[in-house]
This record gives structure tokens, C-alpha cells and sequence, in this order.
């Protein structure tokens, strides 16, 4: 049986590890665009501000590795630009040497991962403008930082904006963050997204609402960004304006496509064209609280979808539990986490809900260092199912959005989150947890 996986990081590479262990004399080709496999891009911001040493340290394997250890035939700087479904066959060109290729399989798994968009804004190629995504993005950008950089504007306030507002401001640069809409950080509600609006005032970052940028000035380095309200003279622009499912190159055949252009799949990581698997940042997760298929790119469900997609390639029927949309991320000296819905979401689904807002101490008051958490629940109000929960503190974030993300998958109702035995001990909670302390407020 012969395997081909398009694509050497976390779906693909997952996919191909499960073949290798649960099938015998398998032939597994991988094929991927860059020159790199099988390394941490949520590690790439903290290499920025040298928290990380170098992008070796987030290689999980080398390319060697693959091929020695694990009998992979893995290859570099190979784009697929087109599949011909009914011959079992990918047709691609080596980047580096220019010459075609074309191999042949008995199932295909495309891991093709996304992309930065990146706006036709004029002055978009000038030096010192760049993106976030691999590790050359890095080293790029790194070669910039060597030059004499002092203003840095960053344009979008998603995950990638914020984390790396924090590691530029590490080097000591001055940071703005420009943001189209009226708050930063979208997934959360903009309630809560008000205390991460003034933890960038505290800290000094430049939080720019509402402004759309219309231009990248300079001559052959950026000088200036210009919005549809004002220009900001600055030294280097980073473009976290979201990304883009890497499928145009399936334009032709007959593999559906959905969410923003994700590829359709089953909870078997099937699309509808036999023989032909997907995963990971290219395809679609199953949201298991809006019940239908959304697009959340994220490291953890490329993993674990990875891993089903190998697994039911080599034979074993093992299907995706889905995903309830979890996330954590660190802005300064606040960890912002959220699970679920949003109340956002939940009036785009037009589901009946209520909300709990509450300021809790993240562990016993009287124990020394306690410090706020923000705490905010969405739960149905016919029936009150969990539908989701925002958190935002210093401390203790992490192990409560948990906490919450089990409940959800478990479809648990908010009265039933002052049953959880959660552990107690003053340095680490109350006797009721904060969430059950939000929970107790239900009406």
C-alpha cells in the first residue's frame, strides 16, 4: 500500500507516524513545500524576543530523522500543484530546482496547512514588512531586528498580533497595534477584551480601534503606514490579519470545499472523493457546542486530526470527537483563555442564553499573592447547558479554561459545575473554585 501525504508538519506528519505504527511494509511518501519538517510554530513569537534560543529548538524531527529512523520518504521543496483523483496521482515542481514531479498513490492525505493573508496593499513588498508563519518568516524578521528598528506597528489585535506586541516590546521597542475593528482580540467578548485593552495602556503599547490601513509607505524600506484616518511613521510592520487554507491548488477536481475554503471531511478526516483523506489547518473541525463544521486552525487540532486521518488510513475506523474551541494565550502579564461560545457566537446561533460576569481571587484572599480573575459564562437559559467561558487573570487561567472545556465536551449544565471535585489547597484556590463561585450566581 502506497501512501502519500501532502505536507511535512503537525497533520502530516502525525498521519504518517500512525501509518508507520499501525500498518506493515507500507510505502509512505511525504511532500513538503518548505525545507523544514515537523516543528512548533507556536514557539516562533518567543524566538523573536530570544525567550527561545534559536528555531532549532522547535524542530520536534528532522527530515533525517523520517527517513532513517522511521523508513519515510520524505522530501523537501516539493509544492503539489495539482491531483488527478481518478489516476491516483499528484502532479508537483521541485521549488528549488525547478523540475516536475509526480507520484502515484493508493491514499492521499492533504495536510497542506494555511496561509497568512497578506492585503494588495500598496508598499506590502518593502523591506522590513513582514508575516508570522514558518520559520524563514522568523529568520526574516530577525534580520530586520538588526538593523536599526525603534517603532514597530503591528496590524491586526488577533493571537499572533498580541503575542507578538509582547515579544517586540521584550526588545524594547515601541509598539502600536492597529486593529480595523473596535476591539482587539475578536474571539473574546468586548467586555472582556477591555481588560486586555488596558493592560497594552499599562504596559505602553499603542492600541489603535477602528482604523483601516489603506498603504505601506517608503522607498525601498517601510517608513510609514497610513490608515483611512492618519499616517504613523514606523520602522517595521508585522501582518497578522488571519490566514487562508492552502487548497486553491484542488480548483479542478471534485473535493468539496467549505468553511473559507477548508476542505470538507467526515469526523474519519474523509472528504467526499474516495481514497482522499484531510487535515489539520486546510480542513474543517466539527464544533461539537454550534453542531456543525467551522474552521479554527489551531496547533492542537492539527495534531489530533493528524493522528485520526493516519489511523483510518491504515485501517482502524477512529472518528474525531470534534473540537469545542478552546485557546490560551499570553499578552504581557495576562493569560487569556477561552472556551465555547462567546456570547457573540451565541447570537449569531440564535441560541436562548444568559451571561455571568464575575471578579474572583484566583486562590484563597488571605493567602499571599492573589490576584484577579475575570470571569465571564455563557449557558443556555432554557436548559442550562454550558455554552462557553472567557477568563482573564494573572494567574490560574490555564487549569479553570480546562476545567470548563471538559464540561463543555461533556455537555455538562452550569448547575453542574458545583458538583466537580476540584482540588483545594490556599496557594492554588478557595474552597469553592472560581468558576463554581460564577456558577453559584445562575438564577
Amino acid at each position: 500500500m502506497k501512501y502519500v501525504i501532502i505536507g511535512g508538519e503537525a497533520a502530516g506528519m502525525s498521519a504518517a507516524m500512525q501509518i508507520v505504527r499501525n500498518t506493515e511494509d507500507a510505502e509512505i511518501v511525504t511532500l513538503e513545500k518548505g525545507g523544514i519538517y515537523s516543528y512548533g510554530q507556536c514557539g516562533l513569537p518567543y524566538v523573536i524576543s530570544g525567550m527561545i534560543s534559536s528555531t532549532d529548538e522547535l524542530i520536534a524531527r528532522s527530515v533525517e530523522t523520517f527517513r532513517q529512523k522511521y523508513g519515510i520518504d520524505a522530501h523537501l521543496y516539493c509544492e503539489v500543484r495539482s491531483i488527478d483523483p481518478e489516476e491516483k496521482k499528484v502532479y508537483g515542481i521541485h521549488t528549488k530546482t525547478g523540475k516536475a514531479f509526480c507520484h502515484s498513490y493508493d491514499k492521499l492525505l492533504i495536510a497542506t496547512g494555511a496561509s497568512p493573508n497578506l492585503p494588495e496593499w500598496e508598499g506590502i513588498e518593502l523591506e522590513h514588512v513582514h508575516v508570522l508563519k514558518t520559520i524563514p518568516d522568523t529568520h526574516r524578521i530577525l534580520d530586520s531586528l538588526k538593523k536599526e528598528i525603534n517603532d514597530v506597528t503591528i496590524v491586526g489585535g488577533g493571537y499572533i498580533g498580541l503575542e507578538m506586541a509582547e515579544n517586540f516590546h521584550k526588545l524594547g521597542k515601541h509598539v502600536r497595534i492597529i486593529q480595523r475593528g473596535k476591539q482587539l482580540a475578536s474571539l473574546f467578548d468586548e467586555d472582556m477584551a477591555e481588560h486586555i485593552h488596558k493592560e497594552a495602556q499599562d504596559k505602553g503599547i499603542e492600541v489603535i480601534l477602528e482604523e483601516d490601513v489603506k498603504k505601506i509607505a517608503g522607498q525601498t524600506a517601510v517608513e510609514a503606514i497610513e490608515t483611512d484616518k492618519r499616517r504613523y511613521e514606523t520602522d517595521l510592520v508585522l501582518v497578522s490579519t488571519g490566514v487562508h487554507p492552502n487548497t486553491s491548488f484542488l480548483k479542478g477536481t471534485d473535493i468539496r470545499l467549505s468553511v473559507k475554503g477548508a476542505i470538507e471531511v467526515n469526523r474519519y478526516m474523509e472528504t467526499n472523493v474516495k481514497d482522499i483523506y484531510a487535515a489539520g489547518d486546510c480542513a474543517v473541525q466539527y464544533h461539537r457546542i454550534k453542531e456543525h463544521d467551522d474552521y479554527v486552525p489551531l496547533g492542537t487540532t492539527a495534531n489530533k486530526q493528524g493522528r485520526i486521518a493516519g489511523l483510518n488510513m491504515a485501517g482502524n475506523g477512529v472518528a474525531f470527537a470534534g473540537i469545542v474551541g478552546s485557546s490560551i494565550i499570553q499578552f504581557m502579564d495576562l493569560s487569556l483563555g477561552k472556551t465555547g461560545l462567546s456570547e457573540k457566537e451565541a447570537q449569531v446561533l440564535q441560541f436562548p442564553f444568559q451571561t455571568i460576569s464575575l471578579e474572583v481571587k484566583n486562590h484563597a484572599g488571605y493567602y499571599p499573592g492573589a490576584s484577579p480573575l475575570y470571569i465571564k459564562l455563557i449557558y443556555r437559559k432554557d436548559n442550562d447547558l454550558l455554552l462557553g467561558g472567557q477568563i482573564i487573570g494573572k494567574n490560574g487561567v490555564d487549569k479553570r479554561i480546562d476545567v470548563l472545556a471538559t464540561a463543555l465536551f461533556h455537555k455538562m449544565t452550569i448547575t453542574e459545575l458545583d458538583d466537580l471535585d476540584l482540588s483545594y489547597a490556599p496557594p492554588y484556590n478557595s474552597p469553592w473554585d472560581p468558576i463554581q463561585q460564577a456558577a453559584r450566581r445562575h438564577k
